[in-house]
Order: structure tokens, then C-alpha cells, then sequence
């Protein structure tokens, strides 16, 4: 017997399988330095925490209505309007299990089979993948080799009369780029004028720097933006399974159906801490936005100080996209490397469809980026 053609052409996440693959090495007693995790290294704040514990001992355990309770979307629909200027009601708002799932449910619900989406490069590990799950075509757009940003004349020569939505996201995995409100007002005159349905992972939006500001692409075209954010990241709340998707009224309905036939709901003690993180103190988020700017810092100017590596400085999230290009070695050669040699993970650009880089995930302690650091500085001398 076999297994369907789909999951078989389904590739694993690598993200994944390296942190897998770094345990393992750990278990061993190997000591790892692992910069390949998407994955904030500080605790859930307490607040938090304490919401849920207090969610267990009064009885909320059981179902909720498929598309996540009512006090949950209404403190989204309120941090939506206060933060991003985003005015949708409660009922334009899904909860699911992760942000993750709300990017694919929101495929399920706009691809037919044969529908293309443009996923611009480089993109997270998972795109391409939930595209062909949900029986659509992933289109791979090449970016500015400089910039790493989609540009409106690109766009523009890659839609097609297949062409059913794109993907943005920023601020970006795998290379930290913001798109100003100039650079998405230029892609948004494309979307608006070929009809274009757009999915916005937002999910970094609180990890910017430099004066960078997170600007919603659904404030320039609202009628054809599906708004995906979630408490992963921001509250370092990754195992909690939390993420929402904000839009037009029927594409919400239709992933609330889809959802009431997969999950059922999202985890109810989950979505009682999410409420106590959207509304609660947000001191939290703030130190750890201070604490991944010095990292930030730190890692690129170390990185750029070995000859051979060189990366631009991240404007969001916490990932450095280092060009390996002089080392005349693929992506995942030179990952394999390091992890054999150096014991330091990290992500190969080819992953995210960009070759000749790596990802690294600055989202550890500083001391682990300085080990880090001088073991790739000894890795890459070795070459």
C-alpha cells in the first residue's frame, strides 16, 4: 500500500530536522551551539503563565467555538486598531494553532488546484510546502540581488492568469528585511490593480531597529489582505500553539469551517494566556526587543570580521542572512562543516531559496554567539 502522492512529495522542514539533528548531537555529549532555532530563548513572562494556571483551575478545558473565543478576538481586534491601524470586529478574526497554521488554513481556503502564489526569495522554509499542500503552485520570485526586497516591476512580470494571491513577509525570515511603507505602497498598486489576494506574515513585527518601523501592507489594501500574526514570537510562547488571521469576512468564514473540521479549536488554556499577553504589560516584549539588538550588533560585526563572510545588518526579527559566496562552497556544504567540525547549527541559504548564504538565529545568550563565533572563525580558516 501506498501513501498519496501529496505526502510524498511533501519535504520535512529543516528548520526542524537540523534542531533535531543538533539534540541528537547533544545527547551524545556533544556541545552544541545551535543557531539554527527560530525560537526566542527567554522563558514565557510569569503573567502569562500565571493566566493559563489560572485557566486550568477554573474548569476552562474544554471546547471553545472553532474559531477561537470571543475575549481573545476582541483584545486582537483592539491590539489590531491601536497598533496597526487595522479596523476589523471579532468576526473577521480566526484563532488557530500557531501562525503557522493560519498561513495554511488561509491557503486551503483561497487555492483552488492549479492556482499559482508568489512566494518571493528568500522565504520561509515552509511556504512553498503549505502551497502545495493546500493544491496550489508555488512560484519562486527572484529578488534585488542588493536588497533582498521584491520589487513592484518584478511582481509585475510574474503575475500570470494563474496567478492567485503572494505571500509577503515582513519583518522577514530568513534575512531581517522591513519593507518601508514606500516599497509596499509600490508592490500594493500591483496586487490592487491584477486582483491579487495578499497573505501578510507579520509575526516579527515587534522585533525592529534602527528607527525601522513595521508597516501592514493591509493598510494600503485592506480588501485583499489576509492579516497572519500570532503570541510565538513575541511573547516567547512558541509550544503554546497561538496565532490569528484578520480579513475579509468570507475568506474568515471559510477558514472557520475548515478549522471546525481539522482541529475543532485552538487549545483553550492557550488562548486564556494569549489574551493576558495581547493585553497585558508589554515591558516584556520591549527587553527583548533591547536584549536582540545587542545581539544583533554583535553577531553581524563578528561575522563581518571573518574573511570570506560578510552580512548586512538586519533591520527585524532575529536571524542574520550571511553571504558565503567567497568560500566557493554550496550552502549546505558548508553547514554540514560546521556542524561536523565546529559543532555551531545553522540553516543553509538553499532552504529558503537563496544560495550561497546561511541563516543564523541570534536568538540565544550572547556568551553562546561568542563561542560561536570563534568556532566558525576557526572553521572557515580550515576550509
Amino acid at each position: 500500500m501506498n501513501i498519496s502522492k501529496k505526502a510524498e512529495n511533501t519535504a520535512p522542514s529543516e528548520t526542524l530536522a537540523i534542531s533535531a539533528k543538533c539534540k541528537e548531537l547533544k545527547n551524545q555529549g556533544l556541545d552544541v551551539v545551535n543557531l539554527s532555532v527560530g525560537e526566542p530563548d527567554f522563558d514565557t513572562p510569569q503573567h502569562i503563565k500565571d493566566a493559563a494556571i489560572s485557566a486550568i483551575n477554573k474548569g476552562f478545558t474544554k471546547y471553545t467555538d472553532a474559531s477561537g473565543i470571543l475575549e481573545l478576538k476582541e483584545a486582537i481586534a483592539k491590539k489590531l486598531l491601536e497598533d496597526n491601524g487595522l479596523k476589523y470586529e471579532p468576526q473577521q478574526i480566526v484563532v488557530s494553532s500557531g501562525a503557522k497554521h493560519s498561513i495554511y488554513n488561509s491557503l486551503l481556503a483561497l487555492c483552488d488546484p492549479g492556482d499559482e502564489v508568489l512566494i518571493p526569495t528568500p522565504y520561509w522554509v515552509s511556504y512553498c510546502e503549505m502551497v502545495k499542500l493546500a493544491g496550489g503552485i508555488p512560484v519562486v520570485l527572484p529578488t534585488d540581488e542588493d536588497t533582498l526586497k521584491l520589487t513592484p516591476q518584478d511582481l509585475e512580470k510574474a503575475v500570470s492568469s494563474k496567478t492567485k494571491g503572494i505571500i509577503l513577509n515582513s519583518p522577514q525570515n530568513p534575512a531581517g528585511i522591513v519593507y518601508s511603507e514606500d516599497e509596499l505602497l509600490g508592490l500594493a498598486v500591483v496586487i490592487k490593480e491584477k486582483g491579487l489576494w495578499v497573505i501578510s506574515d507579520e509575526v516579527y513585527e515587534r522585533f525592529v531597529y534602527d528607527g525601522n518601523k513595521h508597516i501592514s501592507i493591509a493598510t494600503l489594501i485592506p480588501d485583499q489582505t489576509i492579516v497572519i500574526n500570532g503570541t510565538s514570537k513575541t511573547y516567547s510562547m512558541t509550544g503554546w500553539r497561538i496565532g490569528y488571521t484578520a480579513g475579509n469576512i468570507n475568506v474568515i468564514k471559510a477558514i472557520s469551517r475548515i478549522q471546525s473540521q481539522t482541529t475543532s479549536n485552538p487549545c483553550s488554556i492557550s488562548q486564556y494566556a494569549a489574551i493576558a499577553a495581547i493585553t497585558g504589560q508589554q515591558e516584556c516584549v520591549n527587553e527583548m526587543r533591547v536584549e536582540f539588538d545587542k545581539r544583533r550588533r554583535f553577531m553581524a560585526d563578528r561575522l563581518n570580521n571573518i574573511h570570506g563572510l560578510s552580512c548586512k545588518m538586519p533591520e527585524g526579527a532575529f536571524y542574520l542572512f550571511c553571504n558565503i559566496k567567497a568560500l566557493s562552497l554550496s550552502s549546505e556544504e558548508f553547514s554540514a562543516r560546521l556542524l561536523e567540525k565546529a559543532q555551531v547549527a545553522v540553516v543553509p541559504g538553499k532552504a529558503f531559496g537563496t544560495e550561497g548564504f546561511i541563516r543564523i538565529s541570534y536568538a540565544t545568550s550572547l556568551p553562546c554567539l561568542e563561542k560561536a563565533g570563534d568556532r566558525i572563525q576557526e572553521a572557515v580558516k580550515s576550509l
